[in-house]
């Protein structure tokens, strides 16, 4: 009996079990070895503690308590990558939402998912003659000459996911960026398929490669899989954030004809691509709660959470607090309008899973609201 068979007869044997002793739906089982040891025991282990600490839900805030009071009369354009991303309209809902807090205007521009539409949504801005720019979700290279004439304009730029670290950034010229760590946010990723799988899975990493954060951090997860021999990456997919609802569902099932049973775990960017692998996964007969378990590596937007509550084809997030980095943007701003420098504060890495979602729609830091109305207005 070969490897996958085992393991599939004492899923169904377990499950028979449990059905005879439990009421109400089993639990969700992630692939076992049969008892056998791990294929990486001590990164299993390692794994394991870091994600009981990273699903650690009553965090305080933990970021800046002082700074430059409201600089009033002030308008900032974000402009969007593409508004059908969950992470990027989430962030623009709180830069929004900030906005009014600290007494400023605030026009949000779609880029529509395209290098022409960006760069087009990236001249309104300028025409506007905008007090701050916001780089929701792209490249700034790709609009290289526009980021110049703001700089030249000395309109400040703040990047959400806008270069692959947190902070200032000299080429592109930003004065901030703000975003986790992408290191973090890869690590524990890939650490929750180890931890789950007790370091045997058969994993499928779903990237955008036309965005050097994505891919940076889609390589990050490969390379922390990759160093647990009993993972196999199955595919790398790259699949462009504008298409996914198209190109993703074709490809899952792709993906199932080829590997079958072999695809036990997934890894995506973007919890998006969950979304829309759902439809191929129900068609071809498969378990919400069951494999592939899925994890997103980045965002969190409503949706996500509502799939990993409901079991539905995503069993974890790691979710950026979208609401509290878009107050930390408009904060951001308000330090450059000030002559003052970068907050510096980085979000720490968080994980939302089945085991501690209950009823919440977001993840967001207890306190950091009171915290930036404080800075503003005293």
């Amino acid at each position: 009996m070969n490897r996958f068979l085992r393991r599939a007869t004492a899923l169904a044997l377990a499950a028979v079990l449990a059905g005879g002793c439990t009421r109400g739906p089993a639990p969700d089982r992630a692939p076992g070895r049969d008892g056998a040891a791990s294929p990486c025991p001590d990164m299993a282990n390692a794994a394991k503690r870091a994600v009981a600490r990273a699903e650690a839900v009553d965090t305080p805030w933990d970021g800046p308590t002082t700074g430059p009071r409201a600089v009033p009369g002030k308008s900032i354009a974000f402009v969007a990558s593409s508004m059908t991303n969950p992470g990027v309209a989430g962030t623009a809902k709180g830069v929004q939402e900030a906005a009014r807090t600290i007494g400023w205007r605030v026009r949000v521009i779609d880029g529509q998912g395209t290098p022409a539409g960006i760069r087009s949504a990236f001249g309104q801005a300028l025409a506007l003659r905008s007090s701050g720019i916001v780089i929701g979700g792209f490249d700034p290279g790709t609009v290289a000459q526009q980021v110049k004439q703001a700089d030249d304009a000395g309109i400040p730029l703040v990047g959400w996911h806008a270069t692959t670290s947190p902070g200032p950034s000299a080429n592109p010229k930003l004065f901030t960026n703000v975003t986790s760590r992408v290191e973090d946010v890869a690590r524990i990723s890939a650490y929750w398929i180890i931890a789950k799988s007790d370091g045997d899975a058969g994993v499928v990493i779903f990237t955008d490669s036309s965005i050097p954060f994505a891919e940076n951090k889609s390589q990050l997860i490969k390379k922390t899989l990759l160093s647990c021999r009993g993972v196999k990456l199955l595919a790398y997919e790259n699949i462009p954030l504008p298409d996914t609802g198209t190109l993703t569902p074709v490809v899952v099932s792709s993906l199932l004809s080829r590997f079958g049973e072999r695809w036990t775990y997934s890894a995506a960017i973007n919890d998006v691509y969950f979304a829309d692998a759902a439809p191929a996964l129900r068609a071809a007969g498969r378990n919400g709660g069951g494999p592939p378990y899925s994890i997103g590596a980045g965002d969190g937007d409503p949706s996500a959470f509502q799939r990993i509550r409901d079991r539905q084809f995503q069993q974890a997030t790691v979710p950026e607090p979208l609401n509290a980095q878009g107050a930390q943007i408009v904060d951001e701003l308000n330090r450059a309008f000030a002559g003052r420098p970068p907050s510096g504060y980085v979000t720490p890495v968080h994980l939302t899973t089945t085991e501690n979602v209950d009823g919440s729609t977001s993840w967001e830091p207890r306190g950091y609201r009171e915290a930036y109305r404080r800075i503003w207005h005293g």
